[in-house]
């Protein structure tokens, strides 16, 4: 009789771990898609409202040659200042670069975009 209930408790245990090794794979699986829909929707925000002066993928030159490319901009501003002042009112020390406000959502996808793009 006692072999039975310890085969079964080793069943039990078995299923319970698999159980837990799937839905440990079910979450890492929406994770990533998750992460890479915000970094989707970072590059997009960046595309409609930087890139007209700023290089903002991996490699090329910025439109407007004094402006920094982005995926080198991790060298001079720390990401969780930078994602205070995307959701304050982003503006910068000269006049052509206009004032930009992003609620907490886009100021988290750009700025998940800009850490997947850095050198």
């Amino acid at each position: 009789m006692r072999s039975i209930c310890l085969s079964s408790l080793r069943r039990e245990t078995v299923r319970s771990g698999f159980a837990l090794l799937v839905l440990g794979l079910i979450l890492v699986w929406c994770a990533d898609a998750f992460g890479a829909d915000r970094t989707d929707r970072g590059r997009t925000l960046l595309a409609q409202h930087c890139a007209g002066c700023h290089a903002i993928g991996r490699t090329g030159p910025s439109p407007l040659p004094a402006a920094p490319a982005f995926r080198t901009i991790g060298d001079r501003l720390d990401f969780e200042e930078l994602f205070e002042r995307m959701r304050e009112g982003l503006s910068s020390g000269h006049k052509e670069m206009p004032t930009f406000r992003f609620d907490e959502e886009d100021a988290h996808a750009i700025r998940s975009y800009l850490h997947s793009i850095q050198q």
